[in-house]
């Protein structure tokens, strides 16, 4: 099991000193911060130590695992995942259960064999990237050119890289807050057509990850109408750096690709909602999601099975209230994330009406590490209010950080629209060692940790929901 530093953390967790001064910081300047003592204050501390001492967020998370598995968008095991979701969000209890159809993209693997035929013959571990085309049948055999980064390919001459298969070599680098990805991924999701605009056959990537595990990672690529479309894998990180020790000692190598994946056209999938009714005001929404799909190789634990479970589990402590809050508490588990936020572009179309009328989003889709730090982006004239009315989750180990965020993927085009949001910021140190690898299993979740992530959820969302600080406008991005 994935290792928290758990006795720490659970000292940290049953800490119970709400009501008290403390330094923090508000606007990044540390001042004396008195913790907000109000009543609400009171509700959401007693919810975040039962949070604490729950066990249902894993529950769920096993669940959800154990009887469904991979849910990969546009397959049986996705619809599964569907009823296995609205059957769970009705048997808790939640005031209203629904789902919303969302059209998306389906696709099949197949099967993804790579070796080097010359002059070292050495099989290697790929898999295919989400989207890519096969290989034609017999595969394809070409001399590998090899690229530090994307932006030496789109530097690269067309003479270098015609005929070839592209291999990108930009290795991720392992940060808490996963900004490492950021610098990377690129290759994965613009690769083949930087490649293909140069005549390459195909393109092995480095796998975005942090790991030094022999599985590669897969992850969504695209492809752009007027350019050809070629083959696109990822390989593991050993073997990575196995072809830079060929490539050390001859520069001709040889690679050997043969893919089967296929484009499938288009299915249907559905949002899952889940609402707990506000007793005032009702029409108004604090959302908080996660992503139901995953990637097929693992299990989809900590991508994104955690975030489900963390804002379900959320939900229903506010659910189980004597009075429910002033506002509806909305959990959305959104479909086909890993494909392109099919699912959060669909809720933001579908809802375009009412989203006036959500006060705040947050989306939990980072694995299952501790809740370290939350961010608002919400108006700057509102900032400290809105932090000082959550400052009690500093309790639990979480600190009051910046009014810069994203929300997370499938809410992080709802700032645009008007919407405030909030990230709660996870450690993902070792998040990019599992991530869309077949090592994205349970094994890898602390109980504990997930707990502080209900925890720091139940914490936010109740007092969001009480809130009286207006919100909006947000700051204009340049």
């Amino acid at each position: 099991m994935k290792n928290y530093k758990s006795a720490s953390l659970i000292a940290l967790f049953t800490l119970v000193l709400f009501g008290c001064q403390q330094t923090t910081k508000i606007n990044n300047d540390p001042i004396k911060a008195t913790i907000n003592n109000s009543e609400d204050a009171k509700i959401s501390q007693q919810l975040a130590q039962q949070a604490l001492q729950s066990n249902l967020a894993y529950d769920l998370v096993e669940s959800l695992t154990v009887e469904v598995g991979p849910r990969l968008a546009g397959t049986d095991k996705d619809l599964q995942a569907v009823d296995w979701a609205i059957h769970n969000l009705k048997s808790l209890g939640f005031d209203k259960v629904y789902k919303e159809s969302v059209q998306v993209p389906a696709w099949s693997r197949g099967k993804a064999v790579a070796s080097i035929v010359s002059p070292f013959e050495q099989p290697l571990v790929i898999t295919a990237l989400g989207g890519s085309v096969s290989t034609p049948e017999k595969g394809i055999q070409a001399p590998i050119i090899r690229f530090d980064t994307l932006s030496d390919l789109i530097a690269a001459s067309n003479k270098d890289v015609e005929g070839k298969i592209v291999f990108i070599d930009h290795q991720t680098e392992k940060h808490k807050d996963g900004r490492g990805y950021g610098i990377t991924v690129g290759a994965r999701s613009k690769g083949a057509v930087e490649a293909a605009k140069k005549g390459a056959m195909a393109i092995v990537i480095r796998s975005i990850g942090t790991d030094h595990d022999r599985m590669a990672h897969t992850g969504m690529m695209r492809y752009q109408e007027d350019v050809p479309k070629i083959p696109a894998a990822a390989m593991s990180i050993p073997d990575a750096e196995l072809i830079n020790g060929m490539l050390k000692r001859d520069p001709n190598i040889i690679m050997s690709l043969n893919m089967s994946s296929k484009n499938l056209g288009v299915a249907t999938s559905y949002n899952v909602i889940a609402e707990v009714t506000g007793h005032s005001k009702p029409e108004e929404i604090v959302l908080i999601g996660a992503h139901l799909d995953s990637w097929d190789e693992g299990t989809g634990a900590i991508d994104d099975g955690a975030g489900v479970a963390i804002v379900t589990a959320a939900a229903k402590l506010i659910q189980d209230l004597p009075k429910k809050p002033a506002r509806t508490i909305r959990v959305v588990l959104y479909a086909a994330e890993e494909v392109g936020l099919v699912g959060g572009k669909a809720y933001a179309a579908e809802h375009s009406e009412e989203l006036s009328k959500h006060y705040i989003a947050a989306e939990s889709d980072f694995g299952a590490g501790p809740v370290y730090q939350i961010d608002f982006n919400v108006a700057p004239t509102s900032f400290s209010q809105i932090q000082h009315q959550v400052s009690a989750i500093t309790q639990i180990g979480v600190a009051l950080g910046t009014n810069t965020a994203s929300g997370g993927p499938d809410v992080s085009m709802l700032p645009k629209l008007g919407v405030p949001v909030a990230s709660l910021k996870q450690d993902g140190t070792d998040y990019f060692d599992y991530h869309h690898t077949p090592n994205d299993t349970l094994d890898k979740i602390d109980p504990k940790a997930l707990a502080q992530n209900v925890a720091a959820y139940v914490h936010f969302a109740y007092m969001m929901a009480q809130s009286e600080v207006e919100l909006r406008p947000l700051q204009p991005k340049n």
